[in-house]
């Protein structure tokens, strides 16, 4: 029966059951006794939620505790062997598939260079449809006991009725691709484990808002600086972050080509991509036959040489330049969303690291109106460069949390009709 605001008795018990679970996930191990205040639930809706975790081997003990006067106080935890999640990160030199339990502990992995491949469809399909297989063996872990595959991807994901998720990856060649059915057909796993797909931005900036740099922030930018460079952006009004096409924002009319066709796009000339590609027009010779994070350690060896010889001029005035361009972007982020932080993630943006992160700052700053570019930090992301995939098994995890700990599928007396209906149907003529 639903009350005066539209819940009904299921909704209460869900939600219930989903704040014990994030109090316990987040800031356990707890006690019955800490989990009234912290969740605002009385003593008698604890215990019968408690118990019901308990039942369903959600929630375990964690030891005991000393209490003023009374006997020991038995802590609680989420037990960890109770769901596992697979994070896969289609990124621009490999695609990264991991396996992880309940608390985001790595049971298992692997990498899939993608070489000279590109982002053939096909080829993208098959190493995670190979790369779950591989995890799931390696722990021995069964399909049926995944919460669900969150996979982060470059470009706009669309969620359609027909085909789940589709992947417009306009840089990347994908014009409107399928990915959450071809999947299905592909992986072979039960019907009854979800995909969640969204862009590697957003998974990035969800691992940093829940684990990394971003916590405690109410609102905070988070860029993904790759191959390409994207954002996420999370408020209060965009709790798990909305991917923001920061990449494509125009830096200088009629400027360099972009892998999007445009012209002028930041992703241009603060890419790593674009940042290589830069380098040798100027007449620096960046190493032939190697990927993108080798040459780009190249690049910055030759600027910031380690052994006190001359710079090379060519790739430090590229770098210099670059380092004007991203600050320029943030300062755009700054003045639209006045955030609380900025933090600075993927593989290039923690290669070029410290060293790139003042001049960014002071770029930012300069560019960006007074009021919010004083209340702002930026920052480097805390969890490295595996972050996306980490992001990625959030995306499962956050929807388990959000139904209370239950598995997809119908919950317990989902197709059973209310009393009434059934009464009614068996008065029906037949």
């Amino acid at each position: 029966m639903a009350g005066r605001n539209g819940r009904t008795v299921r909704d209460l018990r869900r939600g219930n059951r989903t704040a014990v679970l994030r109090r316990l996930y987040f800031e356990g191990p707890m006690s019955r006794f800490e989990l009234g205040p912290a969740t605002g639930l009385s003593s008698g809706s604890i215990s019968n939620v408690v118990a019901e975790l308990v039942g369903d081997g959600l929630v375990e003990e964690a030891g005991s505790v000393d209490s003023d006067g009374g006997r020991p106080r038995t802590l609680l935890r989420v037990a960890p062997a109770s769901g596992h999640m697979i994070g896969v990160d289609v990124g621009e030199t490999r695609v990264r598939v991991e396996l992880f339990d309940l608390t985001l502990t790595e049971l298992a992995r692997t990498e899939r260079p993608l070489e000279h491949q590109g982002y053939d469809v096909d080829v993208i399909v098959g190493h995670i449809r190979d790369g779950i297989a591989e995890v799931l063996a390696a722990a021995e872990i069964a399909p049926e006991r995944l919460l669900g595959v969150g996979i982060g991807v470059p470009g706009i994901v669309e969620r359609t009725p027909t085909e789940g998720a589709v992947v417009h990856g306009q840089t990347i060649g994908w014009p409107a691709v399928p990915l959450e059915s071809l999947l299905r057909t592909a992986c072979g796993l039960p019907d009854s484990v979800p995909y969640f797909t969204d862009n590697g931005a957003k998974t990035l900036g969800q691992a940093e808002m829940w684990f990394g740099a971003g916590r405690g922030a109410d609102n905070a930018v988070v860029v993904l600086f790759g191959s390409g460079v994207g954002a996420s952006l999370v408020t209060d009004d965009v709790e798990r972050g909305r991917a923001v096409e920061w990449g494509h924002l125009t830096v200088r009319v009629r400027g360099r080509r972009c892998r999007c066709g445009a012209l002028g796009c930041l992703e241009a000339y603060a890419g790593a991509e674009a940042l290589l590609e830069r380098w040798e027009e100027a007449g620096g010779q960046p190493p032939k036959r190697v990927d993108e994070e080798t040459a780009l350690t190249a690049m910055l060896a030759a600027a910031y040489p380690a052994d006190g010889s001359a710079a090379d001029p060519m790739a430090l005035a590229v770098l210099e330049e670059t380092a004007e361009y991203l600050g320029a972007g943030l300062s755009d982020l700054i003045n639209l969303f006045q955030p609380e932080r900025i933090l600075i993630g993927g593989w290039a943006g923690l290669q070029l690291g410290s060293r790139f992160l003042p001049a960014v700052r002071e770029h930012a700053v300069s560019y960006a109106l007074r009021y919010p570019a004083e209340r702002v930090t930026i920052e480097l992301g805390a969890l490295g460069p595996d972050a996306v995939t980490v992001g990625a098994a959030i995306l499962p995890l956050a929807d388990f949390f959000a139904h209370g700990g239950r598995r997809p599928g119908p919950e317990p007396g989902d197709n059973q009709l209310p009393a009434w209906r059934a009464a009614m149907e068996e008065r029906a003529p037949h």
